[in-house]
């Protein structure tokens, strides 16, 4: 037995095999091979670059740079286009389907004419402003990489802001001023995330619940008193949808604002107005009343609760085709292969997003009208704060959105206000009337916000971030390691995706090891 135990020993430290040596040499010095040859090739391409001063290669090497910028120019064009056109079919569907002419629905020409479908011009404009941006940021960005011989964050933001120049595409100013406004209010939001995520500003209040909220109802506080009392600070289009939204005539709001400015009221044009209404308890008219009071607000009610609750629901059946068709129409558009997929999910998910959107809108029109009715209960005189707070009110109606919803809305709302406070503080003379300056601010706010989308894309909203990406610069990705695709990039990336092979696969295959590691089938070498 003790023979056998010193056998055993004996062959349990017994030496290599040769086999085994020299596959393990073989391998270490394959990989110190490949080492020095990544160096070198490494090396190579520092010195090339330096000679030659060559600009950091583009992310689009399967064509130039004249192909890719007309390429996103042409896509973005079509898509812009296709939303804006798809929204004006949807919302003439809706028209025509409310008159119950149902057998029209499939009239191409009462559907899609020039006559009943005016959207050519301004849907051009629209994929003209998209378009041109998206084509003009992709040929500056190249140009300017050979330019500069560099790629930094300068080349995003001189880019952007040059670009910008495409709102010129839009031949309405006030448009062009909400627009840059909205950028101006998303690019401080992207710089208050950055700073607040380096740890260097926060603003009190900003870790609350319901900061949205409170940000919406100042803003709709400015608008709703801008559209009683200064309604020529809003642009024409937003008068004329909160008017057709809310359950008030103009002759009436005319009258209240000539009643808190102490100015004579038109007696003949409100007369004009309740002449065709079915109540007559409104009273005798005077020229120079201290309110106007609830008979004359809503002249076919004498509740108010009943005024309120019928406001509300008409506003409903009103907003509900607009909502439907800016939730579904762009989702079918910019998402076509999941449409594709589930259609029937899709469409839930749009009445579904329509009817809370369109239920907050609803509660809006409400509350801010009960809050008129319950001042003139409780007051016998008329003051022009009061729409201020009845705005500032209504804003609560945010909470019925979905969370993630709030913030957009809100920052959607508050150019209006900023756009109504820059007139009324032009025309007081407390700001100067400079001819485009939309123009300049517009472009300003895109050289910023191409930057954070570049550089610090988690600062952006992701409505706004995803909306950019896909809409605006289809063709953008996170900035990376830029790489030169010739053949010594091609070795690199294949040595890096090559594995260890372990010293069981070398003894079970020594032919298979030896073509894996065969230099003269890495492609690209």
């Amino acid at each position: 037995m003790p023979s056998l135990s010193k056998i055993s020993s004996f062959s349990s430290t017994s030496p290599p095999q040769p086999n085994e040596t020299t596959d393990g040499s073989a391998e270490r010095r394959l990989r110190e091979a490949e080492d020095r040859l990544r160096d070198a090739i490494e090396e190579l391409q520092r010195r090339q670059r330096t000679a030659r001063w060559l600009h950091p290669p583009c992310d689009h090497a399967d064509e130039s740079c004249v192909a890719n910028a007309i390429g996103n120019l042409c896509q973005t064009f079509l898509l812009s286009y296709g939303v804006r056109v798809g929204i004006g079919i949807l919302l003439r569907a809706f028209k025509l389907a409310r008159g119950q002419s149902y057998s029209s629905l499939l009239d191409l020409k009462q559907l899609v004419s020039e006559k009943n479908l005016i959207v050519r011009e301004e849907a051009c404009r629209i994929g003209l402003l998209f378009g041109g941006f998206t084509g003009s940021y992709h040929a500056l960005r190249c140009l300017l990489r050979k330019l500069r011989k560099k790629e930094t964050p300068l080349n995003a933001i001189l880019a952007g802001s040059a670009a910008g120049l495409s709102i010129l595409a839009l031949d309405d100013s006030n448009r062009r001023r909400t627009l840059a406004l909205y950028l101006l209010a998303r690019l401080a939001q992207c710089a208050y995330n950055s700073a607040k995520s380096n740890n260097k500003f926060h603003l009190w209040g900003s870790h609350w619940q319901h900061g949205d909220s409170l940000l919406f109802a100042l803003a709709s506080a400015q608008v709703m008193y801008s559209f009683v009392m200064r309604p020529e600070s809003l642009p024409k289009s937003y008068q004329d949808f909160i008017q057709k939204t809310g359950p008030v005539a103009q002759p009436v709001y005319k009258a209240v604002r000539d009643c808190c400015r102490g100015y004579p009221v038109d007696v003949a044009s409100l007369s004009a107005y309740l002449s065709d209404k079915r109540a007559s308890n409104f009273g005798k008219l005077e020229e120079f009343p201290p309110i106007i009071p609830c008979s004359i607000i809503h002249p076919d009610s004498n509740s108010c609760l009943a005024h309120n609750a019928n406001a509300a629901s008409a506003t409903f059946r009103k907003t509900f085709p607009l909502y439907f068709s800016l939730t579904f129409v762009p989702f079918v558009v910019l998402r076509l292969p999941k449409f594709m997929d589930s259609p029937v999910r899709t469409c839930w998910l749009a009445v579904k997003g329509a009817v809370r959107s369109t239920a907050f809108l609803s509660a809006f029109v409400g509350i801010f009208q009960a809050v008129i009715c319950l001042h003139r209960k409780v007051s016998s005189k008329d003051h022009k704060l009061v729409y201020w707070v009845a705005g500032g009110l209504s804003g609560l109606s945010l909470l019925l959105e979905k969370k993630g919803r709030r913030g957009d809305i809100a920052l959607y709302v508050l150019p209006r206000a900023g756009d109504s406070l820059w007139y009324i503080l032009v025309n007081r003379h407390l700001l100067p009337n400079i001819k485009n300056a939309e123009v300049a601010l517009f472009c300003f706010c895109m050289g910023g916000i191409m930057y954070y989308l570049e550089h610090e894309p988690d600062t952006m909203a992701p409505f706004l971030r995803g909306l950019i990406r896909r809409f605006l610069a289809s063709r953008l990705s996170n900035p990376g390691p830029l790489s030169n695709r010739n053949a010594s990039f091609t070795y690199l990336q294949a040595l890096d995706a090559m594995k260890k092979p372990t010293l069981q696969e070398n003894r079970d295959s020594e032919t298979s090891a030896s073509e894996k590691y065969n230099l003269e089938s890495i492609p690209g070498l």
